[in-house]
C-alpha cells in the first residue's frame, strides 16, 4: 500500500476533512515493528525512527497502560528550547538534563513532548478512551537501551535526538495514525 492510499483512507474516515489538509506530512507508528514514519506524500523526505509502544499492547482504554489506536492529531507541542535530555513533570521542564540513557527504572519524559489527541468519538476521543485525558505523548525518553521493544506504559518513546528532529518538522493539528 503506497502512504498516499493510507492518507486517503485516514481522510475518508473523518468525513473528509482532514485535520491540516493533503499538502501536511502525516505520522504513521507501526507497533508491530516499532516504527514511527514520518511520511511526506510526495515521498521525498520520509524518515522512519525506531520507537517503543507499550508493554501492555494496544488498547484504548483509560488506564489500561496501552497505546492508543487509530487517528490522532498533535494536540501540542512542548519543550522547543529546551536542551537536549531535560526532563519534564506535567509537561513542565524539571531543570534536570538527564544523564543516564539506561534506565529502566522511570519512565522519564525527556527532550521534547508531542501530546496527541484522538479524533475518532469513542474509539480514542471522549469518555473512556480519551487518548489526550490518558497523557498521551509521542516522547524522548532516558530509557534509549529499550527502544525497539514494546515496553513504554502507553506513550510513544523516541531516542532523544529523534524526538526533538521530529518535533522540528511536525506542526500542532498534524495527523497521527497508530496501528
Amino acid at each position: 500500500m503506497r502512504w498516499q492510499d493510507i492518507k486517503d483512507e485516514v481522510v475518508a474516515k473523518l468525513g473528509g476533512n482532514s485535520a491540516l489538509g493533503d499538502e501536511r506530512p502525516f505520522i504513521y507508528i507501526d507497533s508491530q515493528q516499532q516504527l514511527l514514519h514520518w511520511i511526506d506524500i510526495e515521498e521525498e523526505h520520509n524518515r522512519s525512527y525506531p520507537v517503543s509502544t507499550a508493554e501492555c499492547g494496544i488498547g484504548n482504554r483509560l488506564d489500561s497502560l496501552m497505546t492508543p489506536f487509530g487517528i490522532h492529531r498533535i494536540r501540542q507541542k512542548v519543550g522547543g528550547g529546551q536542551p537536549w535530555g531535560m526532563v519534564f513533570e506535567a509537561r513542565e521542564p524539571t531543570g534536570r538534563i538527564v544523564d543516564d540513557l539506561d534506565n529502566r527504572e522511570r519512565d522519564e519524559i525527556t527532550s521534547r513532548i508531542l501530546w496527541l489527541d484522538g479524533l475518532e468519538d469513542g474509539i480514542n476521543l471522549n469518555g473512556v478512551y480519551d487518548t489526550c485525558a490518558r497523557y498521551i505523548y509521542i516522547h524522548g525518553t532516558s530509557d534509549e537501551k529499550r527502544i525497539g521493544k514494546a515496553v513504554s506504559g502507553g506513550c510513544i518513546r523516541m531516542k532523544n535526538d529523534d524526538v526533538i528532529e521530529l518535533f522540528d518538522e511536525v506542526m500542532v493539528n498534524d495527523l497521527v495514525l497508530i496501528a
